[in-house]
């Protein structure tokens, strides 16, 4: 179904004389009105077909990806229709096919038929115009031109817009509608168009709502990417940090103090354990494992005690009163607390880092404050870089807390983040 298909207008109703007007000179009408699909056929949709319509419907409601949902409606209304074949497009931007699946068709001979075919011609009367179109022999139609060698023979031929909205989302089209008698001449009816055109209204549903399924899954794993690169650079990259520190100080012991060196080796190994936890955590959504163990001030006392030894700078920290907050709270306050630390002794050439939790409330206020050498707050923010800040905005707004910093060019660094309590 990779061709041309031929076309006429279509309103919810066909008539033969309306057929035989159209497509005919004057002297071959009753030739036409003979040859009209749906000639002598009732008009309304049978019981049996209703029923069919249900058990389609049923099959096209289950959750499915979009991918499966074509596949769906095509089987479906080839099942429906009992036609040899069956196809369904999706249009792109560029005058083909985002997607295309047949039913009918081996899968042998659908890639022998070569490329997807091209919106013109009855394609793009289905999809263009939102015409339908019922045909008597596709190939007698002008805007037919050709079969890819491959392609299946077809002769009568249905096809309809497949909208959602004004939007036409697809085009589903069939051909060769099967005989029960072969001597007799078959074609689609009124009420095969009828039938057609019920399917496809939920067709559109269907397919929409598949695609926001995966829309929606779609950005659950983006968000799950920014997750975890937050996590590794918050969790990880800071252990890491504070383990070459470590091994720094270590290399620089060696000589003059070994016992003091052992020490630091020891130091180094109980670091490379903890990044190893942070990183499972990571990837397992946990909270960072110290804090399940000795809670956010004694975490907090731990580390910070571990980039003193290990770093020039002096790195000094208080607790005043903070009580046992919310595991998502402590979290993002012990996360914020590695940011601004890492970003103090790594970048700013600091002498002095201050720490300070506080209570505030029900609530807290972490204070993270260098006499290092600053930078322009402002036109990082408006520039939107360094994945350290976004990081900790991100972690405060996630919580229903506050962010701000405080900084200029050789002014140091204050960043304070607040949040509610339980």
């Amino acid at each position: 179904m990779c061709e041309e298909h031929p076309s006429r207008d279509s309103g919810p109703r066909f008539h033969p004389e309306t057929y035989a007007r159209r497509r005919y000179p004057p002297g071959r009408k009753a030739d036409a009105r003979r040859e009209a699909p749906g000639y002598g056929e009732p008009m309304p949709a049978t019981p049996t077909g209703l029923r069919a319509v249900s058990s389609a419907l049923l099959a096209m409601s289950r959750p499915l990806e979009v991918q499966d949902v074509l596949h769906t409606i095509v089987a479906s209304a080839r099942e429906l229709l009992d036609a040899e074949y069956a196809a369904l497009g999706v249009p792109d931007d560029h005058g083909g096919f985002a997607q295309f699946v047949v039913d009918g068709v081996s899968e042998e001979q659908w890639k022998a038929i070569g490329p997807l075919p091209r919106r013109h011609g009855i394609l793009a009367a289905l999809l263009e115009e939102g015409r339908t179109e019922r045909l008597a022999d596709v190939r007698r139609d002008p805007r037919f031109k050709r079969w890819p060698a491959a392609h299946p023979d077809m002769s009568d031929f249905i096809g309809l817009p497949v909208r959602h909205g004004d939007e036409t989302i697809a085009a589903l089209f069939l051909a060769n509608k099967r005989c029960p008698h072969p001597e007799n001449t078959c074609g689609f009816t009124e009420e095969d168009e009828e039938l057609l055109g019920m399917l496809a209204q939920h067709a559109a549903i269907a397919l929409t709502n598949a695609r926001l399924y995966e829309r929606s899954r779609e950005l659950t794993i983006a968000e799950e990417r920014s997750r975890l690169a937050h996590e590794l650079h918050d969790a990880v990259s800071q252990k890491l940090f504070s383990l070459r520190l470590t091994a720094q100080a270590a290399t620089a012991l060696v000589d003059r103090d070994p016992a003091r060196a052992k020490e630091e080796l020891h130091q180094v190994a109980a670091l490379a354990a903890e990044a190893a936890d942070e990183l499972r955590a990571a990837v397992v959504e946990l909270r960072p494992a110290a804090l399940d163990e000795d809670g956010l001030v004694a975490t907090l006392r731990t580390q910070i005690r571990v980039l003193d030894r290990a770093h020039a700078a002096r790195v000094t920290f208080r607790g005043e009163g903070v009580r046992a907050l919310p595991a998502a709270q402590e979290e993002a306050l012990l996360r914020v607390a590695q940011e601004a630390l890492h970003n103090a002794l790594r970048h700013s050439g600091a002498a002095h880092v201050d720490v300070v939790l506080r209570r505030a409330g029900r609530g807290a206020v972490l204070r993270v404050t260098d006499d290092g050498s600053g930078f322009d707050a402002r036109g990082v923010r408006r520039a939107g870089r360094h994945l350290g800040l976004v990081s900790m905005r991100d972690r405060a707004a996630g919580v229903g807390g506050s962010l701000t910093v405080d900084s200029a060019p050789g002014k140091g660094t204050t960043i304070e983040m607040e949040v509610p309590g339980g």
